[in-house]
């Protein structure tokens, strides 16, 4: 009889955020909140 074993380590830390990307993420959901809003009143009129 064989017994084979593998064992994995999975660590998980949270990624520091630079101003940069904290910048660029929040134009983002801006834009997608434009749209959505943008979408929605056009569906209105439909």
């Amino acid at each position: 009889m064989t017994l084979n074993l593998l064992f994995f380590t999975i660590i998980i830390r949270k990624r520091e955020v630079s101003t940069e990307e904290y910048l660029h993420q929040e134009r983002i959901e801006k834009l997608m909140e434009e749209h959505k809003d943008r979408h929605m009143s056009h569906h209105r009129f439909l």
